[in-house]
This record gives C-alpha cells, structure tokens and sequence, in this order.
C-alpha cells in the first residue's frame, strides 16, 4: 500500500513540474524529450435551451405571454434592447400572426418580429425612429402613400437585423432595403430595392 501511495505522490509531483516546465518556457525551444502534460478543453456546439414562453407584464398591467421565436428573441435581449422595446402592448392588433406566417409583438417602444413561428426561426428588434420610418404607408416602390401598406406588409418587408451601430449611424435591414437614423442630425435614410426614398416622417 505504501509503494502505491508513494507513486502516487511522485506522478503528481512530476506532473507539477511538467506544467510548470511548460508554463515557464520561453517559446524559442521545446525539448521533446521530455513528458509535456496539458489541459484539455472541451466545449459543447450546443446552443442553450431557448424559454419556450417567457410571461411579461405587459401595458395597463395584463399579463402577456410570448411563444416561439418572440420568446426566444426576448429572452436573449440585452438590457438596453429590452428598455428601448418598453411594456409589451395587448390586443389582437398588437401581437399575432400575419397572413405571411409572420409572428410579431408590439411593445410601447418597438416590436418583436419572425418570418414565421417554427423553432429555429430568427426574430429581430425594430424600435424607435426606425420602427416608426418602417410604420409609415407606403406605396409598392417605397415612397410614402396613405393606399400604401406599412410594417412587414410593405416594400421593406420583414426585418433581417437588429439595429446596429455603424458609425454615427443606427441601421436595420429589411427584405427589401434598409433604414439609418442618425440620432445626432435626427436624419433617416430609407432604401427600397437599392433607391432611397423619402422616410415620409
């Protein structure tokens, strides 16, 4: 018992000089006579598990459930996303699912938007001055119309992106183009099919 307990010692002691033998080396020469130990790190491809309802209180206090993507989008949300969406909104017109198959949520600030409700599937942020540019009735080529359509059913269509900063610049895309604010001029471009347009705002 003691000749075991005794190699034992001296394995881990060889071991701790291996480790600092190879902490401690310059990089310019390895001797490769000699035992090198090393850590193993494993990591996992897998994503976390995503909520699969995240329940808010939501505008005038009613309880708001979010499912799917929405839900997923939400809980992954940084802070300040979070703040900028605000309270989520109630009622059929303001969260539900499109003829499209696009799921969407409104909230005080902005909304929540996925190209339809199966697992997987990215949804993105649109808020303020963007969210409002993307609101605006438009007509089949972009520019603002009262017969246009506005939000995921008009020319922009749905939104592939969050908002991201890009210099002086906030700029979300969108199926069909792309909107920039710049919060120090309080200017917004809109693109429809590579054209700008006016933001009609």
């Amino acid at each position: 018992m003691r000749t075991i307990a005794y190699r034992h010692k001296a394995v881990v002691g060889l071991a701790a000089v291996a480790l600092i033998t190879v902490g401690c080396s310059s990089g310019k020469s390895v001797d490769t006579s000699s035992p090198q130990v090393g850590l193993i790190a494993t990591t996992s491809s897998a994503a976390p598990a995503q909520p699969a309802e995240v329940k808010l209180i939501g505008d005038r206090d009613v309880e708001v459930t979010l499912t799917g993507p929405i839900a997923a989008k939400y809980s992954s949300a940084t802070e300040d996303q979070k703040q900028a969406l605000g309270k989520a909104l109630t009622g059929d017109r303001n969260a539900g699912t499109r003829e499209s198959g696009a799921v969407f949520q409104q909230f005080q600030g902005g909304a929540i938007i996925a190209k339809n409700n199966q697992a997987g599937t990215p949804a993105y942020i649109v808020v303020g001055k963007i969210r409002d540019a993307w609101n605006i009735d438009r007509a089949p080529d972009g520019t603002p119309s009262v017969t246009g359509e506005n939000g995921s059913a008009g020319p922009l269509g749905l939104p592939t992106s969050d908002e991201n900063a890009v210099g002086d610049l906030l700029v979300s895309t969108f199926e069909h183009g792309k909107i920039e604010y710049n919060a120090k001029t309080n200017q917004i471009d809109v693109t429809v099919n590579g054209r700008v347009v006016p933001s009609g705002l």
